[in-house]
């Protein structure tokens, strides 16, 4: 399995895992899917990026930012704020199990960005993961 893949799985498996976080979006709203969610609140696993690290010459580090997306209809930002905090708290709670042949060595939310809507209704998070990945070819 690719690194990036194993990352969204196990993004998605703490934040189903996690009661703070269902507490605010329910399990079957975090979703990874294309196009505009219509469940109010929702996470939306979005897009990734993977690069080399460049730690070693065997080439096994890569670097992924992966790109949560909160969507929540609210006339302010605070219920998307509340469910960002959940999600940071969420992956301060361990490291991420990528399964066999890779091991997740750090990860942390990096940044943050609630931007209101043009609809005027809803609030639209964009979190960025960033994970350090190791192959270890098991």
């Amino acid at each position: 399995m690719s690194a990036d893949l194993a990352l969204q799985q196990a993004l998605r498996a703490r934040l189903v895992a996690t009661p703070a976080v269902t507490a605010l979006v329910p399990a079957d709203a975090i979703l990874d899917r294309h196009h505009r969610p219509s469940p109010s609140p929702c996470i939306v696993l979005g897009e990734t990026q993977e690069i080399d690290a460049g730690t070693s010459l065997q080439r096994r580090h890569t670097r992924i930012y992966h790109t949560i997306h909160v969507w929540v209809r609210e006339p302010s930002t605070e219920g998307g704020k509340a469910i960002g905090a959940a999600i940071r708290a969420a992956l301060r709670a361990g490291r991420l199990d990528l399964g066999a042949g890779l091991h997740c060595a750090d990860q942390r939310l990096s940044s943050a960005r609630y931007l209101r809507d043009p609809d005027g209704e809803t609030t639209h998070g964009v979190l960025t993961i960033e994970a350090l990945v190791v192959e270890t070819g098991a």
